[in-house]
């Protein structure tokens, strides 16, 4: 059997020199940087400490000298929280099938976060039922999370997004990193409701797998499957000049109103519709979060 991790990382060779592979590492390691373990906490200097563990400002405060008192740095956990529902068994903007671009996403970032020392986790599930993967820190489990991603199909259960991130805002409190990867959504209150739960409690970032366009050149002809309701949808859009723009503008819609919920909780989004874009959206994505915390 292949392994889909190596695939991955031949894609990341291809699609980045070793220049662009280091600053995509250095981009992984500055989303904790300042938000891990540092140090315990202060104590009074003693002749023989290094002067450039004093804490200038708390000495300051208190008028004698204090050093800090460093501890091991905690090793961070990556928590994927993804879609497997059937809407990933969809095709993409690019032409590929949704989940390709999904376990793309998962082997970039879990091959970053592995190469940190890091364990991944991943959160899975449809409108049926959520299940959790919990953290290791070794390449055959992130093999296994891809593996699960890979194995979505229009057998799969209806997907239900809400549903998944109330599983991980229920049953995960310490403070991680949160990879969602989901398709283009449209957000209903009780989504907004627990991606500000989720805000308060962990640093998020988030991956949107961009739809197929179903107006304008690049839409597809003839016949197209409804993977979410698993009817046939007719492609008139591109015939119909009124039922294409509001097509457009519901579209839009959509994505100003995510937008909107994911910067009002500092999250910052990415959207990808080839498994091409995954490498340079991460590091733009990655580089994004830095600038805004």
């Amino acid at each position: 059997m292949t392994s889909l991790l190596q695939a991955v990382k031949s894609k990341m060779y291809i699609f980045a020199h070793r220049k662009a592979r280091g600053m995509l590492s250095g981009e992984y390691a500055s989303v904790f940087r300042g938000r891990s373990l540092d140090f315990d906490d202060l104590r009074a200097y003693v002749p023989g400490d290094e002067v450039r563990d004093i804490d200038w400002k708390a000495t300051a405060r208190v008028g004698v000298p204090l050093v800090k008192r460093y501890v091991a740095t905690r090793r961070q956990q990556v928590l994927f929280v993804a879609d497997t529902g059937r809407n990933m068994a969809a095709v993409a903007q690019g032409g590929e099938v949704k989940k390709n671009i999904a376990v793309m996403v998962m082997g970039v970032i879990g091959a970053l976060a592995l190469g940190h020392g890091d364990s991944v986790a991943l959160v899975h599930g449809d409108a049926h039922a959520q299940v959790a993967i919990p953290a290791k820190g070794t390449e055959s489990h992130l093999e296994r999370l891809l593996r699960i991603v890979d194995d979505v199909s229009l057998a799969s259960g209806p997907s239900d997004l809400a549903a998944t991130l109330e599983y991980a805002a229920a049953h995960y409190k310490r403070r991680m990193l949160l990879v969602v990867i989901a398709d283009e959504l449209e957000v209903q209150e009780s989504c907004a409701k627990v991606l500000r739960r989720l805000a308060a409690q962990h640093e998020i970032l988030w991956v949107q797998i961009d739809d197929a366009q179903l107006a304008g050149e690049r839409a597809p002809g003839g016949t197209v499957q409804d993977v979410a309701g698993m009817g046939t949808v007719l492609t008139l859009l591109a015939k119909d000049p009124e039922l294409a723009r509001d097509y457009d503008a519901a579209t839009a819609a959509r994505a100003r109103a995510l937008s909107q919920i994911l910067q009002t909780n500092g999250i910052a989004m990415a959207g990808m519709g080839h498994t091409d874009q995954v490498v340079g959206r991460v590091f733009s994505l990655l580089e994004r979060h830095r600038r805004a915390h």
